[in-house]
């Protein structure tokens, strides 16, 4: 069974960083897309950054220049490196496996970042 655990998350002044790891198990991790994707109140859940097998990434025009996808094939971990945070950040941010096309596998639990202004 597909496991993603997501840690980290919290409060942060604006401008301030964070950094969220999500260890993956019940997968083969090394042949698996990983995502990080979002969701704010009253709005829907956007993808925000993705990187391939070949560590290849791709992101969100909101986030783009600010927030860095990376991958730990040892350890079974994908991260999201999030500066410069703005308020509108603030959102629910969950981690999730995809096939080569995007296609979701799994999805973890969602962990908390509240940005104040």
């Amino acid at each position: 069974q597909v496991q993603l655990v997501e840690i980290g998350g919290g409060f942060v002044q604006a401008g301030g960083s964070l950094r969220l790891p999500c260890a993956a198990s019940g997968l083969i991790f090394t042949a698996i897309t990983m995502g990080w994707s979002r969701q704010a109140p009253g709005k829907q859940r956007e993808l925000v950054a993705v990187v391939t097998t070949g560590g290849i990434s791709n992101y969100a025009d909101s986030v783009k220049g600010r927030f860095t996808i990376t991958r730990d094939d040892a350890k079974n971990t994908v991260y999201l490196q999030m500066n410069s945070l703005k308020p509108e950040d603030t959102a629910v941010y969950y981690c999730n496996a995809r096939h080569e096309r995007l296609e979701i596998i799994s999805w973890g639990r969602g962990t908390q970042v509240t940005v104040s202004s």
